[in-house]
């Protein structure tokens, strides 16, 4: 069956400056059809990020393998694989389909990517004679089939055509795939620049590697709150470690158990110095996976999601989880709660951003939060601090090349700065954001708008 991302980061971001403002109701994203992509997706240049390198996986060997036990022997259904699987050949890469402006730029730099960071053999080439094969199709076209997915990868197929002819055949099942030979990846044509980004960053590192999300991972793309946007250390770790020699095709989980200590001893000696935690964390209960799912589900209607959203909390809270789990929890109470309910969802909100401040690998997930925190502030007239939540948070938003939280940040920013008297230093953030929400959010009116929505926080 296919592996799914349901939803964009991009996406999510749209919502964040009505989030606090509006007591986190979702509203819409914006209009990307063909017609409006076709006219304007030429014209969106790459705009310039930071140059550090990712963040490093911040966590101990010991956890690392347990991590990539979960993540390499179940699907997101919860269902078990029984044998390790990968390419067990250099792996080509070809793009397909009405590949939009940009793709073939961004496709390079992954790969790039991914043969200097985890060390694969992974190449494009220009025709489809490819292991994984890339096909931009428009979106309307991949909902009509798959409806909640952003973008999907499926094994043994080489196109669309062949998947839509006959999606439940089991050779498209990834748990009975021992040795992958083909794999295609399905992303929208029509999407926005840094959700093409997202897409292929997430689904060409599930075709060579691990096929899990796991909400309790937070520095990571495999993970389906989707905060994260593209490869992290942690993620180059571990397709590092999936293509380690050591291991091959067919092995069982307890025979890949058995070398990843020694494996990871040798690819990450980092982790060899941090402690590991007393005790590892256990797979979330699928009924609190399904409460985040349905509090997130665009199908559902508000009252839905906020029951939802409150059944997430109260797992988490049973649990006795403090942290990512309990933290998204929070967070979804902030993100469904009504307009009469502002201080509840502005306490979640608050819990949820100490949370990830003081969680290693939640540099992302807290610029977020310093993000809504910071609305908030600015609506209350705090400007200072407003100007302090989104300094703090550029860094890893920049870092994370995150157009469209950076774009974000700087038109926040920037409002506290013009109500402050210091209309020089605004108006110059706001043109250092304009490339960041075109290639962000993929629209020419995206920044206008961004600007409309926080000027109105009062």
């Amino acid at each position: 069956m296919p592996r799914l991302r349901p939803a964009s980061a991009a996406r999510l971001l749209r919502a964040l400056p009505l989030l606090a403002l509006a007591a986190c109701a979702a509203p819409s994203g914006p209009d990307t059809s063909e017609r409006f992509r076709a006219a304007t997706a030429a014209a969106i240049p790459l705009p310039a990020f930071d140059t550090k390198q990712p963040f490093p996986p911040a966590r101990s060997n010991v956890e690392m393998a347990h991590d990539i036990l979960e993540l390499g022997f179940f699907l997101e259904s919860g269902r078990e694989i029984a044998q390790f699987s990968r390419f067990e050949r250099p792996v080509r890469v070809a793009l397909a389909g009405q590949v939009p402006p940009g793709a073939g730029i961004e496709t390079d730099r992954l790969l790039a990517r991914m043969r200097a960071e985890a060390g694969l053999d992974i190449t494009r080439v220009p025709d489809r004679d490819a292991e994984v094969i890339v096909e931009f199709l428009p979106g309307r076209q991949m909902r009509a089939l798959v409806p909640l997915a952003a973008c999907f990868v499926v094994p043994n197929v080489s196109s669309f055509a062949e998947f839509r002819a006959n999606p439940r055949a089991q050779p498209l099942d990834w748990a009975q795939v021992v040795e992958r030979t083909q794999v295609a990846v399905f992303i929208p044509s029509d999407a926005p620049p840094q959700e093409v980004r997202d897409c292929l960053h997430e689904e060409i590192a599930q075709a060579v590697g691990p096929l899990n999300d796991l909400f309790r991972l937070p520095d990571t793309v495999f993970n389906d709150d989707n905060f994260q946007t593209s490869l992290t250390g942690f993620d180059m770790l571990v397709l590092r470690a999936w293509h380690a020699p050591e291991l091959r095709v067919g092995m069982s989980r307890d025979e890949v158990a058995a070398r990843l200590p020694a494996i990871l001893r040798r690819l990450n000696p980092r982790g060899e110095r941090i402690a590991p935690p007393a005790r590892l964390a256990e797979p979330s209960p699928r009924e609190w996976v399904d409460a985040v799912e349905a509090a997130l589900g665009a199908a559902s209607s508000a009252s839905e999601r906020r029951r939802a959203a409150a059944r997430a909390l109260t797992i988490a809270n049973a649990q006795g989880w403090t942290g990512p789990r309990l933290a998204f929890s929070l967070f979804l109470i902030t993100r469904v709660a009504p307009p009469d309910a502002g201080e509840t969802a502005l306490a979640a909100l608050l819990q949820a951003q100490r949370i990830y401040a003081d969680m290693p690998g939640g540099e992302v997930h807290a610029a977020h939060m310093d993000l809504h925190v910071a609305t908030q502030a600015l609506g209350a007239g705090q400007l200072d601090l407003a100007i302090a939540l989104t300094e703090r948070a550029l860094e890893p938003a920049q870092r994370t090349r995150n157009a469209a939280l950076a774009a974000t940040l700087k038109v926040v920013q920037a409002e506290a700065l013009a109500r402050g008297g210091r209309t020089t230093e605004a108006a110059r953030l706001r043109d250092a954001a304009a490339p960041l929400a075109l290639w962000g959010f993929g629209r020419p009116d995206a920044l206008e708008a961004r600007i409309s929505e926080v000027a109105e926080l009062r």
